[in-house]
């Protein structure tokens, strides 16, 4: 109430407790007086983290004299009650407190303790373990750069033009969670990963929109072994804009032909800057959206399955999901093993895919039609490395949705203007390059177009005449009547 040390004799006096009921409660000054003593670790005992956050706002301008301060709630409403205290007590253990872990976690044959390492973990493991992406070797004596990228190796730049090469090797092995994308009984590489890898491609070269991506022919990944993809961003022409192309070919096959699977373009907007923030149609910090109605999710992955979307784990990051009139909206998460790699992507492929799972069982027809990703216009992504994603979309069409991503502050993430799916048809067991001797192939066909003898009667005139049926045509003389 004062803001100041009490006694022992003030809080047994009634008129103490009446003038505290009445009287405004002075919570930020008596943090500061106890971090002005030296208190340094605060833990509230109560359902939430309420006042946690009040008193580490008040402790943002510290005391003159103090030093760097810790506030941890003991329960939270969103966490289960031991893994809140748990964490409650790592924190502090890790701010300096003594913990006496043996009453905590009792060593017994399965548990023991473990000595960490003396130095800041700074998000990164004690242990070692294999990282996707990072069994690229140095190339830099090849001629190449490594990209970082867990699904691009290596990327190359051209000589006679201002493009730019990058390339990658795709297998379940080196990549275990694509395992988990399982279209009509066939792994397939999902299509928000050809929107990743357009997505890197372009901010190599400086672009930060994808004007338009159409996905073309599926890529099929095989059981062993894997494939080489290609993406190849082009020289600009003279509006700004970049042609991008996807291409695969088998691994193990160096004369086997490249199918293009994707292609589309890039430009560069420069709407990231400081100044020119971007912003949303919807506010996302309003979180359940107001007035909508939430979707049962007791059956979502049942009723995909049954289409023949047989996803795993790391697909299957639907958390929620509301309508309100035209509008649906999700929340999606990727799995906890997954936050380092989430990192290392511009938008993991499966958390961006489990948000479209939403879309695939709002569509009418939703229970008998299996659809995927086929086109995407105007995309922009404003932040990288989400882990779980708030989005909003609102329909364009029978087939065509825009979306609005953010994180759960409600900080835009991505936003795409336009995406189309299509009716999915049969799969073959590999894509058309999986092998070189395949009897099909994907290729381009040229049609030729009959030209029919000109109708009879009196056409306006477009500056020829048309000649009389069957009279001599000079040499590349061609008359075509449009109706």
């Amino acid at each position: 109430m004062t803001g100041e040390t009490v006694t022992a004799e003030e809080l047994t006096d009634p008129e103490y407790w009446v003038r505290h009921v009445r009287r405004p409660v002075r919570f930020a000054d008596a943090v500061r007086v106890l971090a002005g003593q030296g208190v340094t670790r605060f833990l509230e005992a109560g359902p939430d983290g309420t006042l946690t956050a009040l008193a580490q706002g008040a402790l943002d301008e510290p005391a003159e004299g103090t030093g760097a301060t810790l506030s941890v709630p003991s329960l939270r409403k969103d966490k289960p009650e031991a893994v809140a205290l748990l964490t409650a007590v790592a924190g502090l253990f890790a701010h300096g407190a003594d913990v006496d872990w043996p009453a905590v976690v009792p060593r017994t044959g399965r548990v023991r303790p473990v000595d960490l390492p003396t130095y800041a973990f700074q998000r990164k493991t004690y242990w070692p373990t294999p990282a996707e992406g990072r069994h690229v070797r140095d190339v830099s004596g090849l001629g190449l750069s490594v990209t970082g990228h867990p699904l691009l190796g290596a990327a190359l730049a051209p000589a006679d033009s201002d493009g730019v090469v990058f390339t990658g090797v795709l297998s379940p092995r080196r990549h275990p969670w694509l395992r988990d994308h399982v279209v009509g009984g066939t792994v397939l590489f999902p299509g928000t990963g050809f929107l990743e890898l357009v997505l890197r491609g372009a901010d190599q070269v400086g672009c930060d929109r994808i004007d338009d991506l159409t996905i073309a022919v599926p890529l099929v990944l095989p059981d062993r072994g894997g494939v080489r993809i290609q993406v190849v961003v082009h020289g600009p022409d003279p509006s700004g804009s970049r042609a991008v192309s996807v291409f695969s070919r088998p691994d193990d096959t160096e004369d086997a032909p490249w199918t293009l699977h994707a292609t589309g373009s890039v430009s560069s907007t420069f709407h990231t800057t400081a100044d020119q923030r971007p912003t949303l149609a919807y506010d996302f910090a309003v979180w359940p959206p107001q007035d909508a109605v939430p979707e049962p999710m007791e059956t979502a992955y049942e009723r995909l399955t049954a289409l023949g979307l047989a996803y795993g784990p790391v697909f299957q990051g639907l958390r929620a999901m509301w309508r309100r009139g035209e509008e649906i909206f999700a929340e999606v998460a990727l799995p906890d093993a997954h936050d380092d790699l989430a990192d290392r992507f511009g938008i993991h492929p499966a958390l961006l895919d489990s948000a479209l799972h939403a879309v695939l069982l709002a569509l009418p027809g939703s229970d008998d039609t299996l659809r995927l990703p086929f086109s995407w216009t105007g995309v922009s992504l404003w932040a990288s490395g989400a882990r779980h994603l708030r989005v909003r979309f609102t329909g364009r069409g029978a087939d065509t949705v825009a979306l609005e991503l953010a994180d759960t502050t409600g900080g835009p993430v991505a936003s795409v203007e336009t995406l189309v799916l299509r009716e999915a048809g049969p799969l073959a067991p590999q894509n058309a390059a999986a092998r070189a001797d395949a009897l099909y192939q994907v290729d381009w066909i040229k049609a030729p177009t009959p030209l029919a003898t000109p109708a009879e009667g009196p056409l306006p005139s477009v500056g020829h005449t048309l000649p009389d049926p069957g009279s001599d045509l000079a040499d590349g003389d061609v008359f075509v009547r449009i109706e």
